[in-house]
């Protein structure tokens, strides 16, 4: 099989569950993985043809797929903020929504010194990653409690030579948390999802992302936001500030939440796609 017909085998097998640009886009992806060469060089070398090895793994890429496996996944490579991160069924695949986040705390820290900045909930490591890409003088601190996860985060911050520290904690364990010291930014994107919300997703994220990081009772949808705000209370300096990720629906009741917990100045912000998606508090 050439290149060409490998990329029209792709798109002809999964046409019925894509539209045909994600279709198309999904068999770029596989492709470069597959063969290490990019879109150029695929198009210069279309008539080229796979290796049996090559077929062996175009074959499997198609059958995952069909059972609507992430490509990422199947290539193990997410990007995020502009770096290529290694993931794995342990973690969630980053999303765009989550760099808006990133782009946020960048731009309200600016050029400042010294400052220290923790990530509960971290997963493959894309937001303290993508922080200390940007902010080089931080001294970046992650949690998760899995170590799992924790593996992957270390892993994608060997390979991009950031000094990220990486601790398993749980962040609904308040006696492990105590444990930590003052931070000047504290940043979540914890589970957010309500359990009776799973029948309106896809099935490429209920499926195959860890349920772990994605889901919460739906009696206690602000379970990690409350647990969260509270530790941020104890453990953020003078003037620090948290920054959440949130469930689109639940905005208002995470600003009174932290309202609640003294903090000021709290600001419900929108993403791209213009859903309430951030918040951010000052102490």
């Amino acid at each position: 099989m050439t290149i060409q017909t490998a990329f029209t085998y792709i798109t002809g097998a999964i046409g019925d569950l894509y539209d045909a640009r994600e279709a198309a886009n999904i068999a770029h992806i596989v492709l470069e993985h597959i063969t290490g060469m990019n879109k150029l060089d695929r198009l210069v070398h279309k008539a080229k043809l796979l290796t049996p090895d090559q077929n062996t793994q175009l074959k499997a890429a198609i059958e995952a797929l069909q059972r609507l496996e992430p490509v990422q996944y199947i290539t193990g490579i997410g990007w995020f903020y502009g770096m290529e991160l290694l993931v794995n069924h342990h973690v969630l695949i980053p999303r765009p929504e989550t760099e808006e986040l990133v782009e946020w705390i960048v731009q309200d820290a600016g050029h400042r010194p010294s400052l220290h900045i923790l990530d509960i909930g971290t997963g493959s490591g894309c937001i303290p990653l993508a922080l200390k890409k940007s902010l080089p003088p931080a001294q970046v601190s992650a949690v998760d409690v899995s170590p799992d996860a924790l593996e992957v985060a270390s892993g994608n911050a060997s390979r991009l030579r950031l000094d990220v520290s990486f601790q398993l904690m749980d962040a609904l364990n308040p006696q492990q948390m105590a444990t930590l010291p003052t931070f000047d930014i504290i940043v979540s994107n914890p589970p957010y999802i309500t359990q009776s919300e799973k029948s309106t997703m896809q099935q490429q994220v209920w499926g195959f992302e860890p349920s772990l990081a994605l889901f919460v009772p739906d009696q206690d949808a602000l379970l990690f936001y409350r647990h969260i705000t509270q530790f941020a209370a104890t453990r953020l300096s003078a003037g620090g500030a948290l920054y959440f990720e949130i469930n689109e629906s639940l905005g208002k009741e995470v600003v009174a939440l932290m309202e609640n917990n003294g903090f000021k100045e709290v600001l419900l912000k929108q993403d791209m796609f213009g859903k309430d998606r951030m918040v951010k508090g000052k102490i």
